[in-house]
């Protein structure tokens, strides 16, 4: 392979990567508040349809993101309140979301199947998209790339730095020793549902007005899935999810690469590349069950009742 094909590869897996990055980051947010979301798939695909929806009928693409991100937060109230408020099972409500995401979504943009908008093109950053290589690769794509850099960085740091990120692990290992120290508990967890739910609408966003500029019924195609294997994968640590996303990124790609050099393979074959190397990490995880219980934050998926 010569070096553009290289570079052209590089280019297209942190395009790829971008939703995975997005969708990950918020479910770690969450699950480090020790609130388990699996309500991500049906997220993002709300997400897409009203992003894509309010594209066509608005004709504004920031408008566009704005209501994606929206869409994303209303859901994410509605799993809160069940989940935090009503002390629902969080596991049983994530999965609900889920099925009435997906149905919600494919209901709404039955209309708008096949029709087309100019998405969001790329726009290259003067002198850094010069770099050779790396230019391309990072400096030449489309402005919710360069968000998700941003977006990482600000996770990373509040982590590691700020007093909110104490807090949101505080809740997350020990709830009842949190509210004890003054910290309203409900609160941090429905900030960090709202944030996950905002992010998962910019994923979605994403998908539907750059990645690409459509809307197709089932669309974000188990993305949310592999971005909560994600997350486990990571050992909840951001940089690790950055790096995941983009192998998972390249695992997706792969089939068009290889069928662009030429290898005789069935192309649905090599499409379930990223869904395998999904459960090759779900599998190597089940065996090292006690490094991932030791990573994990210790009051995940557990409800939390005030004291009366």
């Amino acid at each position: 392979m010569d070096i553009d094909l290289i570079t052209n590869i590089l280019y297209a897996t942190v395009r790829t990567g971008t939703p995975l990055i997005l969708v990950a980051l918020g479910e770690m947010v969450c699950e480090k508040s020790g609130v388990l979301n699996l309500g991500q798939e049906g997220m993002l695909l709300m997400g897409a349809v009203v992003g894509f929806m309010a594209a066509v009928t608005t004709g504004s693409l920031f408008v566009a993101v704005l209501l994606a991100i929206v869409a994303g937060i209303l859901m994410s109230l509605l799993f809160g309140f069940l989940s935090i408020t009503l002390v629902s099972n969080q596991v049983a409500t994530g999965l609900a979301l889920t099925i009435f995401g997906a149905g919600l979504s494919a209901f709404l943009g039955s209309s708008y199947v096949g029709v087309g908008i100019t998405g969001i093109e790329p726009m290259s950053i003067p002198f850094l998209s010069e770099i050779p290589i790396i230019g391309k690769i990072f400096f030449q794509q489309d402005p919710l790339v360069y968000l998700s850099f941003i977006l990482f960085g600000v996770v990373f740091w509040i982590f590691k730095s700020s007093r909110i990120g104490l807090q949101i692990r505080a809740v997350g290992e020990n709830p009842e020793a949190a509210n004890a120290m003054g910290i309203n508990v409900h609160k941090v967890r429905y900030m960090a549902v709202i944030f996950g739910g905002a992010m998962t609408g910019l994923a979605g966003g994403y998908l539907s007005l750059a990645y690409t500029p459509l809307w197709a019924e089932g669309m974000s195609a188990g993305r949310g899935w592999i971005a909560l294997a994600l997350v486990v994968f990571a050992s909840w640590k951001a940089e690790r999810i950055m790096l995941g996303a983009y192998l998972f990124g390249a695992a997706s790609i792969m089939h068009l690469v290889m069928q662009g050099l030429g290898f005789e393979v069935a192309p649905n074959l090599l499409a379930m590349l990223p869904y395998v190397a999904t459960i090759a990490v779900l599998v190597l995880l089940s065996s090292n069950h006690m490094k991932t219980k030791l990573s994990a934050p210790m009051s995940l998926g557990t409800p939390y009742r005030p004291q009366v």
